[in-house]
């Protein structure tokens, strides 16, 4: 997910009681519910650098640990520069549980990245394997009115209560939250269960899926494998049609010594590992070889054409890897 919608999650957990724990909770659960896109930083490093990483070690519960360290201590630092004060003179911060606070809002990152169709590595470096839930798109804006009304809605009603309040409002936000959630997944479960059903010049799919859109609940995005083609296209949960003017078939394109070659490459290696519908192809570049990496998965009808999360490799005509791109950003020099 953005990150707004990350620290709209850990203001509202906060609020839900765990301020009334210690001194610091809101403040330390906001931040740890964003801190592990931290992994932004290995975008420091070249594109391909920043793909490798991204949802990797501060994304998994192993990793989560120095995450809610790093942030409780920066936490402490502040508490120290502000002379030790808080807001509530009567509650003093405890830090080990703002530590156990700060993981439990770094588990509600990982659950929101799960949601949608990127994924998470939630179990690196034990198993590297991607899991995602696919039923949340990235922007969900039905989360940021429930998470909002959640903060301030209190803040409206509840002026002369004491500190610290809107435990019930942000409860029921939570609640909402869970309800969107089962909803989602009801359409999803109900869409794929259609798709599976569905044939593509006579070829049942053997395999399926289906991916979310900004803020529709029934509109979702198909994809579908058989023996020789992907078909991608537009379904309905509700009706259970497949949009048949949106319906692309993509052939699978022959396995070849230039493929092969960019497929064993150190972003090649990295994209396969990620990708669900990887649709990797070759064109001739100058005495050498293009090698495109694409993940029919992102590739929604609106989108089809453009390069959203693909990926290039050059190789020269000894197929050795001379270029390397995520999207249009090059890594330079190549990895390999």
């Amino acid at each position: 997910m953005e990150p707004i919608t990350h620290f709209l999650t850990g203001a509202v957990l906060a609020r839900a009681g765990f301020n009334r724990k210690t001194a610091l909770a809101t403040a330390t659960m906001t931040l740890a519910a964003e801190a592990p896109d931290l992994d932004v930083l290995w975008s420091f490093k070249g594109p391909v650098v920043g793909f490798a990483h991204h949802r990797g070690f501060t994304h998994s519960f192993v990793g989560l640990i120095l995450v809610s360290a790093v942030v409780t201590g920066f936490m402490y630092l502040v508490w120290r520069l502000r002379g030790r004060e808080t807001n509530l003179p009567n509650l003093p911060p405890r830090w080990g549980l703002l530590f156990l606070f700060a993981y439990v809002a770094g588990l509600s990152h990982i659950l929101l990245d799960y949601t949608n169709n990127y994924g998470v590595r939630p179990f690196w470096p034990f198993w590297e394997k991607w899991y995602s839930w696919d039923i949340v798109f990235i922007v969900e804006p039905a989360l940021y009115v429930i998470l909002i009304a959640g903060l301030v809605l209190p803040a409206i009603f509840s002026r002369h209560w004491p500190l610290p309040r809107g435990r019930t409002a942000a409860t029921v936000a939570l609640v909402c939250v869970i309800v969107l959630y089962a909803a989602r997944d009801h359409e999803h479960r109900k869409a794929m269960h259609a798709l599976e059903h569905q044939q593509f010049r006579s070829a049942m799919p053997t395999r399926v899926s289906v991916y979310p859109y900004y803020w529709h609940l029934y509109r979702w995005y198909a994809v579908a494998e058989t023996r020789d083609f992907f078909a991608t296209s537009d379904i309905d949960s509700q009706t259970g049609e497949l949009n048949r003017f949106e319906t692309e078939l993509v052939p699978k394109p022959s396995e070849t010594e230039v493929t092969l070659a960019a497929k064993k490459s150190y972003l090649g290696r990295v994209y396969l590992d990620w990708a669900q519908y990887p649709l990797v192809t070759e064109t001739v570049s100058g005495e050498g070889w293009s090698v495109h990496f694409k993940d029919l998965r992102f590739d929604y009808p609106p989108l089809r054409g453009g390069s959203t999360l693909a990926a290039t490799v050059e190789l020269d005509s000894n197929l050795h890897v001379v270029g390397e791109k995520f999207g249009k950003r090059s890594q330079v020099p190549p990895i390999d």
